[in-house]
């Protein structure tokens, strides 16, 4: 795929993917992935491919449409956040029963 820094152009990206630009186009338009226009052609971020291939398995293993991937990526960082959460609570608990233990 060429590169351009970090910069993949989109549709060498969808060629390595085996995947339609479309798709690639209602996940821009859904939000879920970020594109950069330069000289009239359309580059990801080398940063977002993680992101951009949960998607193709999301899409492919359960046949989930742009919106229902976009459902499914929200309810997973919201648990992301909440696992976070919790491991500082349980930080702070832990820090207290120390304090009260002196």
């Amino acid at each position: 795929m060429p590169v351009t820094n970090d910069l993949i152009l989109r549709d060498e990206c969808c060629i390595h993917y085996n995947i339609e630009v479309s798709f690639l186009d209602r996940l821009h338009e859904y939000g879920l992935i970020e594109m950069v226009s330069l000289e009239e052609k359309q580059f990801i971020h080398t940063g977002q491919l993680s992101e951009l291939e949960k998607f193709i398995r999301l899409h492919r293993d359960l046949e989930l449409n742009v919106e229902g991937i976009g459902v499914v990526s929200n309810l997973l960082d919201r648990m992301k956040r909440m696992q976070q959460e919790m491991a500082e609570l349980r930080n702070r608990l832990y820090l207290y029963r120390d304090v009260d233990e002196l």
